[in-house]
């Protein structure tokens, strides 16, 4: 059984923790961890943990609200960093003393009770990664950042009963909003950020393939409203538009059963 929670999700800091079970162990995967260290040690007690539970993090890609202390814990911690060799030349290359772990498109990573396996996305960042979660009997996916959604990335998610899955933007919001023009831009464009009705689609697009859950995560505090995103996911999943969960900012979600 795969478990999983949003410690926090939005541009002030994403990171999930995504638990399995291997025997009478739990394996926990901290997938971003882009809030400071001491918010970081505050939202795994608050889901129950301890930073010394975690058993690796993948770092999707550079962006701060991404990998965050993500160094600074796995240094601490001594923890597995996974990420992609584009994204450790965007931090600069730092010494992380034997933790490294270079993760590509469609390499599966074994942890034991659960294997992941990355895939690339469209959007502004020198390698990013997203990924899926499965640990034999269930997928979950974790999709987040990107600017559109390509038949690669629909590939690499069929067969997952749950998606976190990135509602950026409504698009009338955000083209009446404040933003100035170049951030609308880039934004709205193929390499930003997904709109709620382009995340609809995607996850229309996964029914087939067994999608029986998904949660709205990377709301945008300025260009998104909770209820504008539960709609757009209700409509595609045949839902009620309470059945959707929404990942915030401040509290991320619930623990969810994938």
């Amino acid at each position: 059984m795969i478990r999983f929670k949003s410690l926090g999700s939005g541009s002030s800091g994403n990171a999930t923790v995504i638990q399995a079970r291997s025997g009478t162990r739990l394996v926990h995967l901290l997938v971003d961890c882009g809030l400071g260290i001491r918010e970081v040690d505050k939202r795994l007690g608050m889901a129950g943990m301890t930073a010394d539970m975690v058993d690796a993090i993948f770092v999707t890609h550079e962006h701060g609200d991404h990998i965050g202390s993500a160094v600074q814990l796995a240094l601490r911690e001594r923890i597995p960093l996974w990420m992609s060799a584009g994204t450790y030349d965007a931090i600069g290359r730092p010494d992380l003393y034997g933790l490294l772990r270079i993760a590509c498109d469609g390499t599966d990573i074994d942890l034991g009770a659960m294997r992941v396996r990355p895939f690339t996305v469209p959007h502004d960042a020198r390698e990013p990664l997203q990924l899926s979660v499965d640990d034999g009997a269930v997928r979950l996916g974790v999709l987040t950042d990107l600017g559109h959604i390509t038949a690669h990335v629909l590939e690499q998610l069929s067969g997952c009963a749950s998606l976190l899955l990135e509602c950026n933007h409504d698009e009338a919001m955000l083209a009446t909003g404040s933003y100035p023009p170049f951030l609308k831009r880039r934004v709205g464009g193929g390499w930003g950020h997904l709109a709620n009705s382009a995340a609809a689609s995607a996850a229309q697009a996964l029914l087939a393939g067994g999608l029986k859950q998904v949660v709205a995560a990377h709301l945008s505090e300025q260009n998104n409203r909770p209820e504008l995103a539960r709609e757009a996911l209700a409509g595609a999943m045949n839902c009620a538009a309470h059945d959707i969960a929404v990942a915030d900012g401040a509290r991320g979600s619930a623990w969810l059963t994938a």
